[in-house]
């Protein structure tokens, strides 16, 4: 990844290709956005430019031996922690176990989010976490020299995800960072990271990407025909990553929408069965999924009330999405929004706390019978 590949940004690329030029790179940066920002491809364009040998005005060289090594994500003085799940019960696992699936994921795409993660990792019901274990690890690769250049990188993608033991070992390390460490804190949830982390590092806000630098890549990049590139750009509210999902929509979507439509169905009907049978398949999908479900539901929640101001630059739905917010959109109106809006954090937060799952989306299904004849 280099910084001519990250999609919009450009004000953050020039302080920071500004900040090696000038001698003032900082020894732990936050990176914080939104998913879809580009965050992670930012972080990883501004790791090669601080190891490239001939780094130019704008950009890494792309042709010496650390370019060429970074190409592969194999470079010795950059190194990688992410959230991960066990492999083995009652024994926590380290990322060098997961290393080969994470290069093949961002050689793929660096916009990806950790749903995307989850599924490469086979995770099955299990939650990611950046384990203690994980901190030792962090602390030898770092204590090492740098072998091609003058710096050490260590990228830490969603730093949130640190337990707590982890998160106060880490905290000693910025502290007293080694001789000619660059920390990159890649994070979409800063609020939950210590506050003596944060204190720790210098901040970057990463802002939403404008609907013209959304479309200007999938028409140059993906070779999308322009019309097309603008509605999508349109619907992907900001994000690099529900742009490329619109144009391979994945399965996972189709799974979201599709459960959706039968939670609104069968509450509306009163069908107490379907509900069931629903609230038990929603409950097979694992924390995370059911987590990216909650957050899918109040989205198109949302979508359908303001739907019904007919305001078409203000909705962000798919042509499948808005067909259906045609008939379901006057069931969301001024009287019930607020209360389904807060049944569905209510849940999501039940299922943060590992409540179990069957009876957190039952209870919320019986609820929506009365909310949706608000």
């Amino acid at each position: 990844m280099f910084f001519k590949d990250v999609t919009g940004q450009e004000q953050v690329k020039r302080q920071l290709i500004e900040s090696v030029q000038h001698k003032k790179v900082a020894h732990a940066l936050l990176l914080c956005g939104r998913q879809g920002s580009g965050k992670l491809p930012l972080a990883l364009a501004y790791a090669r430019y601080l190891c490239c040998e001939s780094p130019n005005e704008h950009d890494a060289c792309g042709v010496c031996p650390s370019c060429v090594k970074m190409n592969k994500l194999i470079h010795p003085d950059i190194h990688f922690a992410f959230p991960i799940v066990k492999q083995k019960a009652g024994k926590d696992s380290v990322c060098n176990d997961f290393l080969p699936a994470w290069r093949e994921i961002i050689l793929h795409s660096p916009y990806f989010g950790l749903p995307d993660w989850l599924e490469k990792m086979g995770a099955s019901n299990q939650q990611a976490q950046i384990f203690v274990r994980e901190s030792d690890e962090i602390q030898r690769k770092l204590a090492l020299k740098a072998s091609q250049g003058q710096f050490k990188v260590m990228l830490i993608w969603l730093p949130e995800k640190m337990n707590a033991e982890c998160s106060n070992k880490l905290l000693k390390l910025l502290e007293e960072p080694p001789a000619g460490t660059v920390f990159l804190l890649v994070s979409e949830e800063p609020e939950l990271l210590l506050p003596t982390i944060r204190s720790r590092t210098q901040r970057i806000n990463l802002p939403p990407l404008s609907e013209h630098e959304i479309a200007q890549a999938l028409e140059e990049r993906y070779r999308i025909q322009p019309d097309d590139a603008r509605e999508i750009a349109h619907q992907a509210s900001g994000s690099m990553r529900q742009a490329l999902e619109a144009i391979h929509l994945s399965e996972e979507h189709k799974v979201f929408f599709d459960l959706f439509i039968r939670l609104m169905r069968s509450s509306y009907a009163r069908r107490i069965v379907e509900m069931k049978q629903w609230s038990e398949q929603v409950a097979s999908m694992g924390r995370e999924r059911q987590k990216n479900f909650l957050f899918y539901c109040q989205r198109m929640i949302r979508e359908n009330f303001i739907y019904n101001f007919h305001l078409p630059d203000m909705n962000y739905m798919t042509q499948e999405e808005q067909q259906f917010a045609v008939r379901f959109s006057p069931f969301v109106n001024e009287r019930n929004v607020i209360g389904i809006m807060e049944e569905l954090a209510e849940a999501q937060t039940h299922i943060e706390q590992n409540v179990n799952a069957k009876i957190v989306f039952f209870d919320f299904a019986l609820k929506m019978i009365v909310l949706l004849k608000g």
